[in-house]
């Protein structure tokens, strides 16, 4: 007796579907990222052997650039809308006077006793600079907080 053979169905997968959800993951990820501001200070930190990383949130931070410029900033934008008004809601930082240091720190702390404070100066800064704002936050009872500095890895 003849074995009678089915004959073989062919398999066609349309890839159209995927396709679609290939440019829909495309343009949802092109429409939703946040491209980070350009910075307005140029600060290139001194290098350092500690390995300890920065707190992602609730972070206070004066900048000192080669000039012995003070700026200032806060990670969260009402906060930074309630120091210096809102035109600086979305900025990163706002240049600050060594006498208005004192009060924008308590101000912030008093907003959010969270805060960490985080001192970034350049390599090139003169160290008076940074000694006067070290002198500050002693006076505005923070008497911990870190400097920024780039992992030395030799």
């Amino acid at each position: 007796m003849p074995k009678i053979k089915k004959k073989r169905i062919n398999v066609r997968i349309d890839m159209t579907p995927m396709v679609d959800v290939a440019f829909l993951l495309l343009t949802f990820f092109m429409l939703t990222t946040q491209f980070s501001p350009p910075e307005q200070v140029k600060i290139e930190v001194p290098s350092s052997h500690s390995a300890l990383k920065l707190p992602d949130s609730d972070v206070m931070t004066v900048y000192v650039d080669k000039e012995g410029s003070i700026y200032m900033g806060v990670d969260a934008p009402a906060l930074m809308a309630r120091l210096f008004g809102q035109d600086a809601r979305l900025k990163k930082m706002v240049q600050v006077k060594l006498e208005n240091l004192g009060d924008l720190l308590i101000q912030a702390r008093i907003s959010n006793p969270k805060l960490r404070t985080v001192i970034k100066g350049d390599s090139n800064a003169d160290y008076g600079v940074i000694e006067d704002v070290m002198d500050i936050l002693q006076k505005t009872q923070i008497t911990r907080f870190a400097m920024i500095t780039n992992l030395d890895t030799k």
